[in-house]
Order: C-alpha cells, then structure tokens, then sequence
C-alpha cells in the first residue's frame, strides 16, 4: 500500500464509516457485538465502528481463521466476520476461558510464548491485552508468525501518556478495583475472570514504540487511532461533577505537557497489515 493510501484509511471519518452502516429502509437491523453496544456514543464506538468497516472490507470474504489473544465473554470484532470465522482464542485465565462462549476453539495458555504453525490466521485480535503482558514484544512476535501474508492484526490498547494511562501505570491496584466498582458501577470488579487485571505497560505500549515494531518486522500501518477514553462518556453521565474536574484538568494538562496530545485520548485502535 502507498504512504498516501494508508494516511487515507488513517484519517477515515467516523461519520463517513458509520453512513456505510446504516440500515436501508425496510431493512432488518444491523446486529453488532454486546462489546460495542455496551459503549456510550462517543469516539471509542465510532473509532470501533470504523475498525469494523475496515476489517469488513480488507478480510478475505472467504471461511476465516481468527486468533484472539486473551478473549473473555465477548468479542470486540463484527458480527458479519465472527459468523464466518472459525476462532481460537487463548488465555491465561482460566475463568476468562469458561466465560467465553463465541470461540470454537479455546485454549489455557500464555499468549507470550504460545506458537501456532507460521501463517496460520487470517486476523489476529488483542484488544485490551498488551498492557497485562510483562513481554509484548514476545507476544508481538508470536502473533505476526502465525498470521498470513496479508493478514491482519487489530490491537487496541491504552495510551500510557494519556491522563487515565498515567493514573493507570502509576496506582496501586487496589485502586483500580475501588474504581471499576464505585465510579464504573460494577459490581464483581476484581473477582475471579472479572478486570479490572493487574497492569504492566510495557513500553512497546506506547504507540510511536508500537509503530516502531510493525515497520521492523513487516507490518504496514493500515489505521491509526487515538481518541477519548469511554471513561469519560461513562462518568459524564454517572458523575457528572467528578467528570467536569477531570475535564478541567486535561484542558490544563495539555497547555503544560510538551507534546501535541490531548490527555483524554486515553485509548487507541490501530490496525496492521503483515506484507
């Protein structure tokens, strides 16, 4: 792919993705994943939104292979391509193992040092996995063995230099527990298979490392997205005193740190193409 087609799909409006999903009339309604459904509008689902058109359309239309790294009880990926895939996920956890119900194939194992055959997959997923693992680039080189030439690889993460990423890597655990249950509202936070799970971010966490690695190890850049964390949405509408302090001190925050960067961008999506 071209530099300038990349920065294409790179820049590809949430509006523009989100019109080629829309329902015609009469139609019967798109179904999507309880993953995307559970999120407040906002930039996570529309960024999602745009993953799933671009995975829709760049995915062979063909029965897929699908290896999910870490997969608990749901799947972030659409349903259009779940339906036709055969899924494997593998998992550390055996209680996230026991909740998944949408893989046909599960396996106890440890994502940084489980092999499959070389090109195996034609889609790897890690979503909210990399920044649990002590050694990415260890599991970063699992995945691109087993994908196929043209495969994908769809990794969605927090972004350690962002406001919640910097509370995230800095606090004790205990704290994240306190704030899954009392300001999230969920009830079984910390239990057995539940997150929030204990944190590392190992630096190739961080995007511009990330990006790094691809262009190192053949992988081209295919979309790149930072937006706000679904936290923010959430707590607006839970908390909205508690909300409108931590919206102040972004503003602030992105006046006194030296990069260009917005402190809410506290995720990102980015999908990679293995040459």
């Amino acid at each position: 792919m071209s530099k300038t087609a990349a920065i294409d799909l790179i820049h590809v409006a949430p509006a523009e993705v989100t019109a080629d999903l829309r329902v015609p009339a009469g139609a019967a309604p798109l179904e999507h994943p309880q993953a995307l459904l559970a999120l407040a509008p906002g930039e996570a689902r529309d960024s999602l939104l745009a993953v799933h058109g671009i995975l829709g359309t760049r995915l062979p239309p063909t029965k897929l292979g699908i290896y999910e790294a870490g997969g608990g009880s749901t799947s972030f990926l659409p349903l259009e391509v779940l339906r036709r895939a055969h899924v494997t996920v593998v998992d550390i956890d055996a209680d996230q193992i026991c909740n998944n119900d949408y893989a046909q194939e599960t396996i106890l194992g440890d994502v940084q040092v489980h092999r499959f055959a070389p090109g195996s997959f034609d889609l790897v997923i890690c979503y909210n996995v990399i920044e649990h693992l002590p050694d990415v680039e260890a599991a970063l080189l699992r995945f691109c063995e087993s994908l196929k030439q043209g495969g994908l690889m769809f990794i969605g993460a927090p972004n350690p230099k962002s406001l919640s990423g910097v509370v995230t890597k800095y606090s004790p655990h205990w704290f994240h527990v306190w704030f899954y249950r009392y300001v999230r509202g969920e009830k079984h936070a910390g239990l057995p298979g539940e997150a929030p799970f204990p944190t590392f971010f190992h630096p190739l966490v961080t995007l511009s490392n990330l990006e790094a690695f691809a262009n190192a190890h053949g992988l081209e850049l295919v979309y790149r997205k930072e937006f706000e964390s679904p936290r923010f949405p959430e707590m607006r509408t839970r908390m909205p005193l508690l909300a409108a302090m931590l919206d102040a001190f972004a503003t602030v925050m992105n006046f006194v740190v030296p990069e260009k960067a917005d402190m809410r961008h506290g995720d990102y999506h980015v999908i990679l193409q293995k040459r």
